[in-house]
């Protein structure tokens, strides 16, 4: 076969190693015990000791390694015996290898701005299951039937057996359970659980609770991307409990002291709460306290503290208005003015940190000054695009936005890209990244929100005193709402030009112009014989439909249907942006259903096909998402994608990771394998777990277990594409879920292999 990438000579060599341990089945079972050995022996050197955590981290690990250095030597006393090779403790050995797989990442993974309370959540989870597997294993050996080596008698055994039993670990994870229950019943952790948490985890500071916030949102957004339900309950409980927990900080440092003259909330720093001496702009655009804002940057947090976006730079501009206004306030009210703050220690309030759906961001993208939401140049600088800059950018306080909307799997290809130009350019642009990472959005309620103050997911501000004045914005949508039913069709393309441009500037300007009804006057210009009106009207639906709610409205105004008639007709660019809408509106399940049974498929399928490179990655996204609905997987292979997304395997192409992803969907039905095999798949997805990304070795192999499991001649052209070896490397050296599905392939190898042995 013609390789999609090129093997170098020791990857060869490599492999013809890996093969031979394969064919050797005997070996295998004993290779497990010798692993298992590797892997403890390679926990014993790891630099658990080189982070701001290191003591909470430290203590975990020297638990676990004394677990280990007790099991170590029983299993290099049977590495050459013949008990080794009995079944039950073939299963000990891969359970304890998992599981110190997973303790090994667990504690790689850990960095300094990691969340303390979800570390300990999973490592004292952990820790207990190397304990019951510690002690199973020793079980085992008391138990078999073969003969162990003369230094384990039943009496060293018992000794270990004994001694694990009573290895003492923490139980922070029972106390923070307990509080995250206290916390959802509406009483909240007694002062004295908050107390030992805070001791525990070394949270006693609102710096370190602000930090925590912080690890966990992120984690909230990762766990939001990967469609993990249950970690998204698990996680939004700790927000909640981390947000109670700051509410009790600030109330007891508010306590002790109290200004008689109130403070203008647009005078506070967002992270002191105190009146700013040295106010600075950062790129978010957000003003802070300059000692503050400095602290927190020094520490390598690279996140606005109050959008939590990620900061392009981080340069300190001074904000000498506020500065100025600020002087003015005190002088009215006779109020000194501090000659400096040092801070020695943040002071926030995590309403600042919390974000409601419509703010979240992505990482390495900036705020606009004003919005708090990603501005058309990140965006265009993160995905390598070229962007006009019209003269509304050029000003320091522009207020432009492009939030990014969320995909729901854990294989979701990088990015779809939806494009967008002022009314007065005539240069196209891409207005927003759509990125599979971020912004929550609602899943038919099956998570809660941990809290009331959490509660609508369009909310105008955690502080309504520090609102932008919308207004004079409602009266600008009210009068280019009114023209878009005017006659002249120059009216009507001027005013779905400047909705589009609104409708990119943030969030507040969406809700706005949603509540004055432009979203049905929009879809109805979806089948505008003006290609401008048409261009104009899906973009502003597509910036619409970044708010969660708009998405439903949108849905409800029956928009899929137009938004399939400009799939057909439009110019590429419409065409482009209407399978971003698409996409937009398919992060909610029941829209998923709507779309796929509306005929959307087809038309994306032949962009796919057909459109620009744009407009490929775009319908590869819309129809990732579709096929998470099992009724949409045969609608996408019936409409022919399975050939165009074997072709975009290409390298060449920039879109490997998103068409593996969409064809491990499909290989869960048997249209969908018929259709990879016929179309010559089988040999580019395993080109794809020789030498892919992570993520697209995780999904080829997940193609690959369903193609073989299902058929003995799609097993047969596997094997004879040579895909064990790349297998082998891929269950060592992969992510959790790769390992797990290449070693469950190997495994279906082996057996076939073992039943077909007599012919």
């Amino acid at each position: 076969m013609t390789k999609i990438y090129s093997n170098n000579q020791s990857q060869v060599c490599k492999y013809y190693r890996l093969w031979k341990v394969v064919l050797d089945w005997g070996v295998m079972e004993i290779s497990l015990l010798k692993a298992l050995l590797k892997n403890i022996s390679s926990f014993f050197h790891l630099p658990c000791h080189e982070n701001r955590n290191s003591e909470i981290v430290g203590k975990y690990y020297q638990k676990i390694e004394d677990i280990l250095k007790l099991i170590k030597p029983v299993l290099e006393s049977i590495v050459d015996a013949e008990v080794a090779s009995d079944e039950s403790l073939q299963k000990d050995f891969t359970a304890l290898n998992q599981t110190i797989d997973e303790l090994r990442e667990l504690l790689e993974d850990c960095h300094p701005l990691m969340s303390k309370v979800n570390f300990v959540m999973q490592v004292e989870s952990l820790f207990a299951k190397v304990r019951s597997q510690s002690l199973e294993l020793f079980e085992s050996l008391q138990s078999s039937s073969k003969s162990l080596p003369d230094e384990l008698n039943s009496g060293s055994l018992e000794h270990c057996i004994q001694k694990i039993k009573h290895m003492g670990h923490e139980k922070a994870s029972a106390i923070i359970s307990k509080a995250i229950r206290d916390q959802a019943e509406g009483s909240g952790p007694n002062p004295d659980t908050r107390s030992k948490i805070a001791d525990f985890l070394n949270l006693k500071s609102n710096q370190e609770l602000l930090i925590e916030a912080v690890a966990l949102e992120k984690l909230k957004e990762n766990a939001e991307q990967a469609e993990k339900i249950g970690d998204l309950e698990c996680i939004e409980e700790m927000i909640a409990l981390i947000t109670h927990m700051n509410d009790c900080l600030i109330e007891a440092k508010q306590s002790e002291s109290s200004n008689p003259v109130p403070i203008p909330p647009d005078f506070c720093c967002p992270l002191s709460l105190e009146l700013m001496t040295d106010p600075v702009i950062v790129a978010s655009g957000q003003t802070y306290e300059r000692g503050y804002i400095r602290k927190w940057l020094d520490l390598g947090l690279t996140v606005c503290p109050k959008t939590m976006q990620t900061l392009a730079h981080t340069n300190l501009i001074p904000n000498y208005t506020v500065k100025a206004l600020i002087a003015n306030w005190c002088e009215s009210n006779n109020v000194k003015l501090p000659d400096r703050l040092t801070p020695t220690g943040v002071v926030s309030s995590i309403h600042h940190l919390r974000l409601s759906s419509e703010d979240s961001l992505p990482e390495n993208t900036h705020d606009s000054p004003e919005s708090g939401e990603q501005t058309i140049d990140s965006a265009a600088q993160s995905s390598g695009v070229t962007v006009e800059k019209s003269p509304e950018e050029t000003v320091s306080n522009a207020n432009e936005s492009s939030p990014e909307a969320d995909v729901s799997s854990e294989a979701v290809p990088p990015v779809v890209v939806a494009a967008a130009q002022p009314a007065a350019a005539t240069t196209p642009r891409r207005e927003h990244e759509y990125s599979p990472r971020f912004e929550p959005r609602p899943r038919n309620q099956l998570w809660r929100r941990p809290s009331d103050r959490f509660g609508p997911r369009i909310v105008s501000s955690p502080n309504t005193e520090t609102r932008p004045d919308l207004t004079a914005v409602e009266t600008q949508v009210k009068k280019l709402v009114n023209e878009l039913t005017d006659a002249s069709i120059d009216v009507v393309r001027t005013a779905t030009g400047e909705l589009r441009l609104l409708a990119r500037h943030n969030m507040d300007n969406r809700i706005v112009i949603a509540n004055c009804g432009a979203i049905n006057l929009l879809i109805g210009l979806l089948r505008s014989n003006d290609e401008k009106v048409q261009e104009n009207s899906v973009t502003a639906l597509l910036n619409l439909s970044i708010n969660d709610n708009n998405k439903t409205a949108i849905a409800n105004a029956d928009a899929i249907e137009p938004l399939i008639h400009v799939l057909e007709t439009g110019s590429s660019e419409a065409k482009e942006n209407s399978a971003a809408t698409l996409f937009s509106l398919s992060v909610i399940e029941d829209n998923k259903i709507r779309i796929g049974r509306s005929g959307a498929i087809r038309p994306l399928v032949d962009l796919l096909g057909n459109g620009t490179p744009r407009g490929k990655k775009d319908a590869a996204t819309a129809l990732f998402n579709l096929s998470i609905f099992h009724e949409n997987k045969a609608r996408i292979v019936q409409a022919g994608a399975v050939r165009y997304l074997v072709e975009l395997m290409d390298p060449a192409a920039g879109m490997v990771d998103k068409a593996v992803a969409v064809l491990s969907n499909l290989a869960t039905i048997p249209e969908g394998r018929a259709a990879i095999g016929q179309e010559g798949g089988i040999p580019v997805l395993v080109e794809v777990v020789e030498l892919g990304s992570a993520r697209g070795k995780e999904n080829a192999a997940a193609a690959l277990l369903q193609l073989c499991t299902n058929s003995s001649r799609f097993c047969n052209m596997v094997l004879q594409e040579g895909a064990v070896p790349p297998l082998v490397a891929l269950s060592q050296s992969g992510t959790p879920r790769a390992k797990e599905k290449a070693q469950s392939l190997l495994s279906y190898f082996r057996n076939q292999r073992h039943g077909n042995g007599g012919r």
